[in-house]
């Protein structure tokens, strides 16, 4: 019970140090919270050795495959950016032992070939918007996904870039972020994005639209809107990890 209840404080202390990115100082070992458990090495430069061994004692099975939960959406549809921030991220900060999230901005996009250009469905903005997103994902590796949040979560998405970007991602460059977007490599990994979301099975017909390892139905869809924790723990096939069965079901998020 006790390692259990170790394993909870941990979790939620990460996750509320990560949602806020930066109200907290850095840690003096200088890697983000949701690194201190990556390796022996690490852990012990941070001081935590002894917790990420109790965390560790408590993961679920490493031979039980993720959940996987790929999200197709625009940058700038407000219902694609409630559900990342309501239920997606805070439900992958609890869970993330479990789950595996993808993210394709395109959406409900069209590729123009002979034009060699994107047309998008609120405009110019949406589709430099989703360029600069498909920019942090190629680049910023495991913290691409705060970087995101943060920006989705602020009054302007593009505004707000530069900076969510050198909180949660500071060894990323913004000025490489601009390049990307702004030359054939953001062009490519818009096509790659173009790609995946018109290969879908069944067919997108709105977005947020979501997969789970691979699939998609209505029913999984709905439930994901407002229960996406519960759904992400029932499609786990492995021993339920303890968030999973204890108290942390109530998601009341907020960004700083």
């Amino acid at each position: 019970m006790d390692i259990i209840l170790l394993h909870v404080f941990i979790v939620l202390f990460i996750s509320v140090y990560e949602i806020r990115c930066i109200s907290h100082p850095k840690p003096s070992c200088g890697y983000p919270p949701s690194q201190w458990c990556s390796s022996l090495e690490i852990a012990i430069e941070c001081g935590v050795r002894k917790q990420c061994m109790e965390l560790n004692a408590t993961r679920p099975d490493p031979m039980v495959p993720f959940v996987d939960v790929t999200l197709y959406y625009e940058s700038l549809c407000q219902g694609s950016r409630t559900f990342l921030t309501e239920q997606l991220f805070p439900t992958w900060t609890l869970l993330k032992d479990i789950m595996e999230v993808n993210l394709v901005p395109f959406g409900n996009a069209m590729e123009i070939p002979e034009e060699n250009s994107f047309i998008c469905q609120h405009g110019e903005p949406e589709c430099y918007v989703n360029k600069i997103e498909a920019c942090i994902l190629h680049e910023a590796g495991h913290s691409a996904f705060h970087v995101i949040y943060c920006m989705v979560s602020s009054a302007d998405v593009l505004k707000s870039a530069k900076s969510c970007l050198e909180q949660c991602a500071p060894f990323v460059k913004w000025a490489t972020i601009e390049s990307c977007a702004a030359g054939d490599l953001g062009h490519r990994l818009m096509h790659e994005n173009a790609m995946k979301t018109q290969a879908l099975k069944p067919e997108h017909t709105y977005v947020p639209w979501i997969t789970f390892n691979g699939e998609h139905t209505s029913e999984w869809e709905d439930r994901a809107m407002s229960t996406l924790f519960s759904l992400v723990c029932e499609l786990y096939k492995g021993i339920k990890p303890p968030a999973c069965t204890g108290a942390q079901k109530k998601l009341d998020w907020s960004f700083c």
